[in-house]
């Protein structure tokens, strides 16, 4: 086994700042530094669903219980379709049971869906508890557990009920993503192209290039692209933490991809995958009213190609997408807001789409 470098990068946020530590092989390391990072050992929370536990949790709990820590676990169903009221409402339960005080940790393993709702819950519980992100999938690696956006889902609009709330930790261990259905790793890599669309056209080659090293999950290049990704997400988190103003250009994708989850029910596609989708859809766009050259959405089509990534949009009427887009939190009042590019690297927010925009895209990718 190649142990890869430490990588370490400072979310620097004042009082709320907190450290991404990228190592291949850390996870059974989490115990030390809990308790480095705490001080001493205490009691602690384990969230976490029933596909990652029996892979990891054995690790993380013996770990912990190794340093001292007194370890109690809520395991919750795996999916997206998860990410609602009643199961944050128990994580609230196994929070209560335990009675952790606000000086002791929950902490979120597995993936971007066991990460959001337990960041809610930390928030939540005793008005704000820690919480360390130990994230098990590339999305989550590279895009959800950094940067403080926890949530759960409402049946009118995704992360529509949630807090900006920032971890205490993130330690992100590369190799745990061996075990994934291989569908989660494409999904995660379209959240890793999206930096380099958004902000780093170099960055964006370079994953042109590594490819197949990336979906193969080479330790070297996997662990780069999450410690690049990381960082363009921190940086920004940085310069606008609540998202007032360049951190919204991070939802390149999603105003049509949230809109692809809520209409197929979130059972479809993985986040993703409908990101790509919605990331295709805000490009063509983007050409349609002249901002981007003509040719910027076949290079975008290209790499999602190459990361086996779906490229059919689904056929829903303008109605239903103009419907579920209004739902969409990043609207200001009744203004959906787009973000849209110039150019592989240089994107913005644009304003002044109206429906009839909407209804000619949505037209033009009829059968």
């Amino acid at each position: 086994m190649i142990i890869s470098s430490i990588q370490q990068y400072r979310v620097d946020l004042g009082a709320r700042a907190y450290d991404i530590h990228i190592e291949s092989g850390c996870l059974p390391e989490i115990g030390i530094k809990l308790t480095s990072l705490f001080g001493k050992a205490s009691r602690c929370l384990i969230v976490s669903n029933d596909v990652v536990a029996p892979l990891y949790l054995d690790i993380v709990r013996s770990s912990l219980e190794a340093q001292g820590w007194a370890v109690a676990v809520y395991l919750m169903p795996d999916g997206e379709q998860f990410k609602n009221i009643e199961q944050w409402s128990k994580i609230m339960d196994a929070l209560m049971a335990t009675k952790l005080s606000r000086h002791e940790p929950v902490i979120a393993l597995g993936g971007g869906v066991v990460g959001d709702m337990t960041g809610f819950a930390a928030s939540c519980y005793r008005r704000g508890i820690p919480f360390v992100q130990i994230p098990t999938t590339v999305l989550a690696q590279v895009d959800s557990s950094v940067g403080g956006k926890t949530a759960i889902n409402h049946p009118h609009g995704k992360n529509m009920i949630g807090a900006f709330y920032q971890p205490k930790l993130v330690w992100i261990d590369p190799l745990v993503l061996n075990t994934l259905e291989q569908r989660q790793v494409p999904a995660g890599l379209a959240e890793v192209i999206k930096y380099g669309l958004i902000r780093d056209k170099d960055f964006f080659l370079w994953l042109s290039q590594h490819m197949q090293e990336l979906l193969a999950l080479d330790d070297d290049i996997i662990s780069q692209a999450i410690l690049r990704s990381c960082a363009h997400k921190a940086e920004v988190v940085m310069a606008d933490e609540t998202e007032q103003g360049q951190r919204a250009l991070l939802n390149l994708g999603h105003t049509f991809g949230h809109a692809i989850e809520s209409m197929t029910h979130y059972t479809t596609y993985l986040h993703g995958e409908a990101v790509a989708l919605g990331t295709m859809m805000a490009t063509r766009l983007s050409e349609q009213l002249g901002f981007a050259a003509k040719g910027t959405e076949q290079h975008v089509v290209q790499i999602f190609k190459a990361a086996n990534l779906p490229t059919e949009i689904p056929q829903f009427t303008a109605d239903a997408w103009l419907d579920a887009m209004g739902h969409d939190k990043k609207n200001i009042g009744s203004l959906i807001r787009y973000v849209l590019l110039r150019d592989i690297g240089d994107a913005f927010i644009a304003e002044d789409v109206t429906d009839k925009d909407i209804r000619a895209l949505i037209a033009s990718f009829a059968p």
